[in-house]
């Protein structure tokens, strides 16, 4: 059996074998700390990088929307006109089947 040195010596023991791993562990993480902050760097440029793709991609989208719109308004436009035109000659064909 141990006495009441022994156990205080094998609780010293473990608690410098924990803060021994802690320390070790304490000085690789900072080059990982570090490593992890480059890439933390990284994903932040990359989604700036997205940001910006995105935004002149909205700003085409609505450059688009705006020419389907006028194409739409010359269309319409267009089709008036014809069927304007049609009506004419239907009239003038009937005038000149009356005569």
């Amino acid at each position: 059996m141990m006495g009441k040195y022994g156990k205080v010596l094998a609780k010293v023991g473990k608690v410098s074998l924990i803060v021994g791993v802690f320390g070790l562990t304490a000085c690789a993480s900072t080059g990982d700390m570090d490593a992890l902050g480059a890439r933390v760097d990284a994903a932040s440029a990359d989604a700036s990088a997205a940001r910006a793709e995105a935004s002149a991609a909205r700003a085409e989208a609505a450059e688009a929307r705006a020419m389907a719109a006028s194409a739409t308004e010359t269309a319409n436009e267009a089709k008036a006109t014809s069927e304007e035109t049609e009506t004419k000659i239907d009239r003038m064909f009937k005038k000149a089947m009356y005569k």
